[in-house]
């Protein structure tokens, strides 16, 4: 299992959000890339960044900070929050890149979807929100109509190598994460899951890696200091030696 430490971007610092509300925001750091640095100082291969700016309204506030990130480190990683066109979706990747995560617009407007993966196979990725069995957009302020099986379903359908699925009330609670849903979602579906929310203990590393996701996205726990990233890392690469 490959483990994704996450930064969340809010007006060009590292933050994060309780249960995505945005009027809850605790800033970690005021230079996102010094903690990217941090992540790379220790064996970390991926990133997750989350454009939370972008999630609400769709700017391009926090371009630069994922430029420096993407230039001053040899993290491999992976980017979502607003991304609704494919000229966003060429410009990260133009940046370097190396996944684009859809979110609001993999439910908004299934033909962008299923174009973007035309052009740029798995480095297209999806994040599924789920908020009472139901697919959450627009950072998480707006519930759709469709259910956690029907996205799945979609996903596997068009194709769609890898979705990063949250549990958004398990997220930034620092409560355990939602195993029975990922392993429910993980044998029912082909795309390479990657959990996320509430991952905040070595146990839940260890469950998920027991039931063989793809990865796990921790993101408070390393802010906090639940988790060591060095330990999880080793935890996961264990199997590599």
């Amino acid at each position: 299992m490959n483990i994704f430490p996450a930064i969340d971007l809010l007006g060009g610092c590292a933050v994060r959000l309780q249960k995505g509300d945005y009027e809850k925001v605790t800033v970690y750091s005021k230079d996102p890339l010094e903690v990217a640095k941090y992540f790379e100082s220790v064996g970390a291969r991926y990133l997750h960044i989350v454009d939370l700016d972008g999630a609400k309204d769709g700017t391009t506030a926090n371009f630069e900070t994922v430029k420096r990130i993407v230039d001053n480190t040899s993290l491999s990683v992976e980017i979502g929050g607003g991304v609704r066109d494919m000229e966003r979706v060429d410009k990260y990747l133009e940046l370097g890149v190396d996944r684009v995560i859809i979110g609001t617009a993999a439910v908004t407007d299934p033909i962008f979807l299923t174009e973007a993966v035309k052009k740029h196979g798995n480095k297209i990725a999806v994040g599924v929100d789920i908020k009472d069995g139901m697919v959450a957009i627009k950072g998480w302020r707006e519930v759709s109509g469709v259910s956690t099986d029907e996205m799945f379903a979609t996903l596997q359908n068009i194709g769609i190598d890898s979705v990063i699925c949250t549990d958004i009330s398990k997220d930034g609670m620092m409560s355990g994460t939602n195993i029975d849903l990922y392993r429910e979602l993980s044998e029912k579906y082909s795309p390479k899951l990657i959990a996320s929310g509430g991952v905040s203990t070595m146990d839940d590393i260890k469950t998920l890696k027991s039931m063989n996701v793809f990865g796990a996205i921790v993101g408070k726990a390393i802010y906090t200091g639940a988790i060591e990233l060095s330990e999880a890392l080793s935890e996961c690469r264990e199997e590599d030696r």
